[in-house]
């Protein structure tokens, strides 16, 4: 059995649990197949007087098996907002010590990272410290966001030419990833997975029975229904989504997520005069999200990036259409911008009301729009990544 040492600042923990769930499904799925050892280090970043939620962070950086995988929680100095430059630096300076005692006891045949800044460039040191091979993986805003800082950039592009293999979560971001400088000749596309025993189609009566009991929405079965699942950030979009409700009557919208946004958005619902039709479900376990997936009649992301965003997949894979943006792998999913699966759209609030009405007009049975996620799989995923991974380490 080989080992691979995955260095993940993208990983749920005690006090994050949704945070990097799709990362801790790919590190799970991969050590269930028994052909790779998966240990994780997962950085915690802190500030040096952890207060609010740094304190609650720093309680979650505890270490233990989880879902079959060793996971470590080295804590390392964060310094908010200006700290970019120096994370990697800090990163390597809490996880090398254990990297290399981890190591000394069973030796790893590959370091990996995964997201592109800033645990590239600290597992790119960890690599290189302990001689091994080096691989790292491109999941949208490390390119989008931190690729067009010049700091990041030098560091991502040397880190690059470190590595044996670059990831991609779809082919639009292998391009972008070129486009910055990153060597396109060593990038693999590796699709997300899904865990299809969970995001299928669900009897919509009774998913919408379950948004009444657990969360106060009660919907009569002729109002449609609008899902938006994302972090409450400005980059997600989701006023485009409150605005064309304004063109939806007959229409409420259940948001699924967290983040600073929250306030501004409840305010513009309210603006709008579309409170009641406007839901905040917060931040959901994942077993919930195919409960709101079926009892919505589309799901509505206007992203402004994203690679290939797990939520799209999840959507399809329930039975419920997408009205996304044209951002990172979109063309990828809905390669046919007028299919059942779903519209690509202007990141315009008239835009995404059109193609929702068009979507409620036709009305797709969700098994029909279920067919388009049918080559998704976690096993699928962790049987790639388990090829790229021998390719890298012969």
């Amino acid at each position: 059995m080989k080992r691979v040492l995955s260095l993940a600042t993208l990983y749920p923990n005690s006090h994050t649990p949704r945070f990097g769930t799709f990362v801790a499904r790919q590190m799970e799925a991969l050590a269930a197949r028994g052909d790779w050892s998966v240990t994780v280090i997962n950085p915690i970043g802190v500030t040096p007087v952890p207060m609010g939620r740094y304190r609650a962070l720093a309680l979650a950086a505890t270490s233990g098996v989880e879902g079959g995988v060793q996971v470590f929680r080295p804590r390392f100095t964060l310094i908010p907002s200006v700290g970019g430059p120096f994370n990697p630096a800090m990163i390597v300076r809490a996880a090398l010590p254990l990297a290399r005692q981890l190591h000394a006891i069973a030796p790893f045949d590959l370091v990996d990272a995964q997201f592109f800044y800033p645990d590239g460039p600290a597992a790119a040191r960890i690599a290189e410290d302990l001689g091994l091979p080096l691989s790292i993986k491109a999941r949208g805003a490390d390119i989008s966001h931190w690729g067009m800082k010049t700091y990041a950039n030098r560091k991502m592009r040397a880190a690059a030419e470190q590595a044996s293999g670059l990831l991609a979560v779809c082919k639009a971001l292998a391009d972008n990833m070129a486009e910055i400088g990153l060597p396109r000749d060593k990038i693999t596309v590796h699709y997300t997975g899904l865990d299809r025993s969970l995001f299928h189609p669900l009897d919509r009566a009774e998913s919408r029975a379950f948004l009444a009991s657990h969360f106060g929405l009660t919907l009569a079965p002729d109002v449609r229904l609008v899902a938006s699942i994302g972090a409450l950030i400005p980059r997600k979009g989701q006023h485009f989504v409150i605005r064309a409700l304004t063109q939806l009557p007959n229409t409420h919208l259940a948001l699924v997520g967290a983040g600073a946004d929250r306030a501004a958005l409840a305010e513009l619902a309210q603006e709008l005069g579309l409170s009641d039709r406007v839901h905040f479900l917060g931040s959901l376990d994942h077993g919930d999200l195919p409960r709101v997936l079926s009892a919505a009649d589309a799901t509505a992301l206007p992203a402004a990036s994203e690679g290939l965003a797990n939520a799209w997949v999840e959507s399809l894979a329930c039975g419920t259409p997408l009205v996304i943006t044209d951002v990172g792998g979109a063309r990828e999913i809905l390669p046919d911008e007028a299919s059942a699966a779903g519209r690509i759209v202007a990141r315009d609030a008239d835009a995404i009301a059109r193609a929702l009405q068009e979507l409620f007009a036709e009305a797709t049975p969700p098994e029909v729009v279920s067919l388009s996620a049918a080559r998704f799989s976690w096993e699928a995923n962790a049987e790639a990544l388990a090829s790229y991974y021998e390719r890298l380490t012969v």
